[in-house]
């Protein structure tokens, strides 16, 4: 059985053009991030590389790059392991994850014109069909994408740029309870389109505090492995 539970064929050999260290870190982080490699899995360094098409340099490198970002435990004579996030951790995040979702969403419902609505719209029924397949991953991956879009629309470079540090390990949190939010989380999106549409800075404001703060009940009522 290989440790880093990849089943060879399922991870797509890497493209030799191009940064490859980088290429590697983004394909590990992206495995990480989807609980592809689960929190507390082994990783091998030779399984990984073997996987991923490349030498062992690369993906050592990304190791210790993943380790400095705390994706990565590196532990004496034992290996990489992917980090287990505490309680108290994900708290933190996803408390200020609130804020900054917050204040996009008062921002989105004060720029956002037709086009971006109809954007939101879509995705929330690409989420809506994703939860009645009960596609896991699929949905964790659209409710991603749907709160990226209401940062774009928020228009504030900074703010976007503050969230898309958070974003990746937002996901990370929000994938064990994806089933668990599931129809609730899209009524809420729709809720909070409605309020942007009408263009209400408030109830924008308050209806994505309150979503938030329902993935963080969520995250901590999950069922454990």
């Amino acid at each position: 059985m290989v440790s880093a539970g990849l089943p060879r064929g399922t991870v797509p050999k890497l493209e030799r053009p191009g940064p490859l260290r980088e290429r590697v870190y983004e394909a590990l982080l992206e495995l990480i991030t989807t609980r592809a490699l689960p929190p507390g899995q082994h990783l091998v360094e030779s399984e990984l590389a073997g996987h991923l098409g490349v030498s062992r340099q690369p993906v050592r490198e990304a190791l210790q790059r993943l380790n400095t970002e705390g994706w990565v435990d590196l532990r004496p004579a034992q290996g990489a392991f992917v980090h287990e996030p505490t309680e108290a951790e994900a708290d933190q995040l996803l408390s200020v994850r609130t804020l900054l979702e917050a204040e996009a969403a008062r921002l989105a419902a004060a720029n956002s014109g037709t086009a971006g609505i109809d954007a939101l719209e879509a995705l929330c029924a690409k989420e809506e069909q994703a939860v009645a397949d009960d596609d896991v991953d699929l949905a964790a991956a659209t409710n991603a994408a749907f709160h990226a879009k209401v940062m774009e629309l928020a228009g504030n470079s900074v703010l976007a740029e503050l969230a898309a540090q958070v974003d990746r390990r937002v996901r990370w949190y929000y994938t064990p309870g994806a089933r668990q939010r599931g129809r609730q989380s899209w009524i809420e999106h729709r809720a909070l389109i409605a309020a942007i549409s009408a263009r209400d800075e408030q109830r924008a404001t308050e209806t994505m505090r309150a979503h938030a703060e329902h993935t963080r009940t969520a995250y901590h009522q999950r069922e454990q492995p």
